[in-house]
Parts: structure tokens; sequence; C-alpha cells
């Protein structure tokens, strides 16, 4: 497998996704490829503003983007890909829509024999066995918390440390440690902004200048760097 799962978009004052395009680049390397995009976790603006966001980036990194929600047949558009990618945005939402869509199984199976996939935020949670790991507002009912198990852990994307000033509700480490807490089988990874985690076959690192949080039931989290092998994640 080769997949490219991101914390998020954007970094404050830069343009969209501008801070991962060139590990983008080496991911799928030189050859001319097209991308399907799976806009789904748009809410409050249109796929086609989405997909023309996305396309504009990928064009510039040498790859054309083609939007899900333009084919008639979307299972047949994810078998036929040659890249897959999922944009952030409502987890729920976009849940939602894949299992409306039948393309769960699908984009397993299709990631599994090798086609690459890019996501971020909502498209790194949909890389997991399930949502429940997402910071966002259940706006939908989803139609079931499975998605496509690309990775046998959770990520929490956009992990933060602590609470901004003034808010006096749980942080996300007492977030997770609930999550834990049912699921006491899994590994959570908090996935801080600016950092990105890259599987090739059976083999994982994190990308980018911050540490990531490991977190499992019964033992202290640790702080792991691009420097320290992650593959144990995926076993």
């Amino acid at each position: 497998m080769k997949l490219l799962l991101i914390s998020n978009s954007t970094m404050p004052g830069e343009a969209y996704l501008d801070y991962p395009k060139h590990e983008i680049k080496k991911f799928l390397g030189d050859k001319p490829l097209n991308a399907l995009f799976i806009p789904y976790a748009a809410v409050t603006f249109s796929f086609d503003i989405y997909e023309q966001k996305v396309a504009e980036r990928f064009a510039e990194l040498g790859f054309q983007v083609k939007s899900i929600h333009h084919f008639s047949d979307p299972v047949k558009a994810v078998k036929d890909a040659e890249v897959i990618v999922v944009g952030g945005g409502n987890t729920w939402q976009l849940v939602r829509m894949l299992h409306d869509n039948q393309l769960m199984q699908v984009i397993r199976e299709k990631v599994k024999n090798g086609t690459p996939y890019i996501g971020w935020s909502a498209g790194s949670n949909v890389a997991c066995p399930t949502l429940r790991t997402t910071n966002d507002m259940p706006i939908i009912d989803p139609k079931g918390f499975d998605t496509t198990g690309l990775v046998p852990f959770q990520i929490n994307p956009h992990y933060l440390d602590a609470n901004p000033e003034g808010h006096g509700g749980e942080t996300r480490e007492q977030r997770i440690e609930e999550f834990l807490e049912i699921n006491n089988d899994m590994y959570v990874v908090g996935l801080r902004e600016g950092t990105m985690l890259l599987v090739e076959d059976k083999k994982m690192q994190l990308i980018g200048s911050r540490t990531a949080r490991i977190f499992r039931k019964g033992n202290t989290p640790v702080e792991l760097s691009s420097a320290d092998d992650l593959s144990f994640l995926l076993k």
C-alpha cells in the first residue's frame, strides 16, 4: 500500500495545500497521473469549488484532478482511478456519502491493490477503521461508523496539546482517553498540524518537524518523531 495521511491542508498564512505539496510530489513521483478527487466532506461550499482548489495545486505538481461528482458511476470511477485523493471537511458528511455511494469497500480493495491514496483531515480519518476519533460535529447520520480500515489504528488530526485560552472543556487528550476506555485494543495517533504519515508497504514514518503523540489504553502516551519507526502501528 501507498498512503499519505496528512493532518491538515493549510498552515496559517499559507496558500491552500502549500506545505504538503512537495511531499505529495515525492509520493506520486514524476509520472503524469490522473487523480480522482473525493470532495464529499465539503459542506459550506460546492464540490466544484473544492475541485478547483485542489486541481490548481495538483496541476502545479504535474497531475490532473477530476472530482468523483462528475461521474455517473462512482464505483467504476474508483476502480479506474490512478490515484485516490480524499479532501478534508466534515468527516460525518464524508462517511455518509461514501456509504450512500457504496465506496468504502471498493476504495479499500483498490488501495490494498496498490493505488496511491492521499487524504487530509477527514480524508485521513476515513483511512482508519472508524470515524470515531474525528473532531467534527456529527451533522448527519453517517449510516455506520466503520470506514475503510486501510490502517489498523486511529488518527486524531489537528491534534492539540491544550485547550484554547478560556475554554474549560475536556482537552483532546482527555477525549482520546475516553475513546480508549471503550476501545481498549486500539492505538490512536495524535497527528499535529504540519505533519503527515507516509505508509509504503509495511513501513510507516512521520513527516514534519513536530512529533506525533501515540496513545494506548494502559500506557503513558509517547512522543515519536520523524526519526522513529512507526511501522509497529501497522501490525
